[in-house]
């Protein structure tokens, strides 16, 4: 443009900054999770593959409740119990809500590692540290209204080995660990946990935060 002069600017990116913590967490109130079931699902795609000749002849089958606590099970590959990586990152997430730190900042930087996959369908998972479950048989009231019992796989001791991946420009390891405490304290992890998007839940999922 006439008599005018364009500055030229060098923007600078920094490299990612990115830091692993390691942080051992022990349940304080029992855990709950609910794998999704695979059996479940298979009907939900016979019923959908079959389209109107779905409900011909259709028998309710006799419900297992056996079964289905083995069926809410995140089972890996080798066997052990685990709890899906992301619920992790999830609370994390949602707990800089707390400390006024941008939860969109946040989605960018921090990670939570897997120690493994489901052996089902490849979720990434936390692996769960200690006794195999026990059931546990819950009423609850579905959105018609209808009560219904669900049935889960509860640890009342239980404790995670947690590999926490985060931008160190964003975050110290201080501030991480302090942050996993919050989710501890204040949001829980799992089933009836007190950051449930259904409810305000029914005091499960919390935790407290050790260096491993």
């Amino acid at each position: 443009m006439d008599g005018m002069t364009t500055d030229k600017m060098a923007l600078t990116i920094s490299a990612p900054n990115i830091k692993t913590i390691e942080l051992k967490i022990s349940g304080t109130a029992p855990l709950c999770v609910n794998r999704f079931p695979a059996k479940a699902m298979q009907q939900m795609m016979d019923k959908q593959a079959a389209g109107s000749q779905a409900k011909k002849g259709k028998v309710r089958e006799a419900k297992d409740f056996d079964a289905a606590m083995q069926g809410a099970r995140h089972l890996s590959a080798e066997g052990w119990d685990g709890i899906h990586a992301g619920a992790f990152r999830n609370a994390l997430i949602s707990a800089c809500r707390l400390v006024g730190f941008k939860m969109t900042l946040a989605k960018l930087s921090l990670f939570v590692l897997a120690d493994g996959l489901d052996a089902i369908d490849g979720t990434p998972l936390v692996r769960i540290l200690g006794n195999p479950p026990e059931r546990t048989d819950m009423p609850v009231r579905n959105a018609t209204g209808v009560v219904d019992i669900r049935t889960r796989p509860m640890w009342r001791e239980w404790s995670c080995l947690l590999r926490i991946r985060f931008d160190a420009d964003q975050f110290s390891p201080a501030d991480v660990a302090n942050l996993l405490s919050r989710v501890g304290a204040q949001v829980g992890i799992g089933e009836g946990r007190a950051d449930s998007k259904a409810s305000a839940g029914i005091g499960w999922g919390h935790f407290e935060v050790s260096s491993s």
